[in-house]
């Protein structure tokens, strides 16, 4: 349930102003410190939004959300601090949109001080995957007004224990809400697919056991400029490539709810506004399958390719891509919506951020670097199923 923020008046000793020169000669009554009188920032007076310059501090923040929420918080005025292992990954934007960088690596609890120390009106922790990464965090939230976890959807188990990294795929009888029961915490690794998900649910759980105000969002299938798994390549690249046909498997209809992370910037400032405990589902309004999916990046390319539509005779794997999931995953996002939450748009409307960003990348020598390397597994499957795919054509469709 939403709870009040914790220690106000000690944050408010701790923060951080920035005083405009105009507004210390002009505004003649004191400046409000205590937070808890401003319930909004759009509900402060003109000259109060002059006095006052709010923090965010986005940890890994170096991805697809990261960058999303960079640039839609410093547009409404925040100063930003982006943290990020390696400076030669930062979007090239990120300076000129007037946010900090600050090296550090989020793993190394001695690096967090250095970006939290201040204090922050938020914390949005982008790589936060274990049990330790959020013990780590909790000691540095006593001067945060509001924090947001990244998790994932890979939390959920459905009837039978089955989850999406499970070699049986689940099987959800209805849109997912926050309420559906998620896996066990174990021991294993986090960077692999039995891990991955108990260990997200095992930070979840350290947080959200803690007297913060910490939202943990969930979200499904992420895309976005600078991701670090562009899912959409696996069309762009063919598009590029000038591919006559495109061949889908189970007839396009497979479908796993995408997560605009312009969609989920939106969240998180939503519930930046809005501190509270509590866990919401992060994914698009809408949930396309993948034959439009495959449209929408033909068109937005300018490409066209015939949709050859497979059917259960195919050979296995001819025609899967990274959405190909019956029943269809999708996640209930009425609790978000709720708390007054706008998405920016559909799925075709904010996918083109990532797309305009992977032909950028493709057809620039210096950027070729971000795009998956050949032993990932989406380019591997495009290199590999390129001449299985003109085999069955020609002798299916010819």
């Amino acid at each position: 349930k939403p709870c009040a923020p914790q220690n106000a008046g000690r944050r408010a000793q701790s923060r951080r102003y920035r005083v405009a020169a105009l507004a210390l000669l002009t505004i003649d009554r004191p400046l409000r410190s205590d937070r808890r009188s401003q319930t909004s920032p759009d509900a402060r007076r003109p000259a109060d939004r002059l006095l006052w310059v709010r923090r965010a501090v986005i940890l890994a923040g170096t991805g697809a959300i990261g960058w999303a929420t960079a640039r839609r918080l410093v547009v409404a005025g925040w100063e930003v601090m982006v943290t990020g292992r390696d400076p030669a990954g930062v979007p090239p934007g990120l300076a000129g949109l007037g946010a900090q960088f600050l090296q550090a690596d989020r793993h190394e609890p001695a690096s967090l001080p250095d970006a939290l120390g201040s204090g922050a009106d938020l914390v949005v922790d982008c790589a936060c995957y274990t049990a330790a990464h959020a013990a780590a965090l909790l000691p540095l939230l006593g001067d945060v007004t509001s924090t947001v976890m990244i998790s994932s959807k890979a939390v959920y188990i459905d009837g039978q224990g089955r989850h999406s990294n499970s070699d049986e795929p689940p099987q959800f009888e209805a849109p997912i809400t926050e309420s559906q029961p998620t896996l066990r915490p174990t021991d294993a690794h986090h960077n692999s697919r039995e891990g991955y998900g108990p260990n997200k649910v095992a930070a979840e759980d350290t947080l959200l056991s803690s007297h913060h105000p910490i939202t943990v969002l969930r979200p499904s299938k992420i895309h976005g400029a600078w991701s670090r798994q562009p899912r959409e390549w696996f069309f762009v690249k063919r598009a590029l490539d000038r591919r006559p046909v495109v061949l889908l498997a189970r007839r396009g209809a497979g479908a796993d709810h995408p997560s605009a992370a312009l969609n989920i910037a939106a969240l998180i400032e939503t519930v930046a506004d809005r501190p509270g405990r509590r866990v919401l589902n992060a994914a698009d309004p809408d949930c396309p399958d993948g034959r439009t999916i495959a449209a929408i990046i033909a068109v937005h390319l300018g490409h066209t390719w015939r949709q050859v539509l497979l059917d259960e005779t195919a050979p296995d794997g001819l025609g899967t891509h990274p959405w190909d999931r019956i029943p269809p995953i999708i996640l209930n996002t009425t609790a978000a919506r709720t708390l007054g939450y706008t998405p920016v748009g559909d799925y075709q409307t904010t996918v083109t951020d990532e797309l305009d960003w992977l032909v950028a990348t493709a057809t620039s020598d210096q950027a070729a670097h971000q795009l998956p390397p050949p032993w990932d597994p989406t380019s591997m499957a495009l290199t590999d199923s390129y001449a299985d795919e003109d085999r069955y054509v020609h002798l299916h469709h010819t």
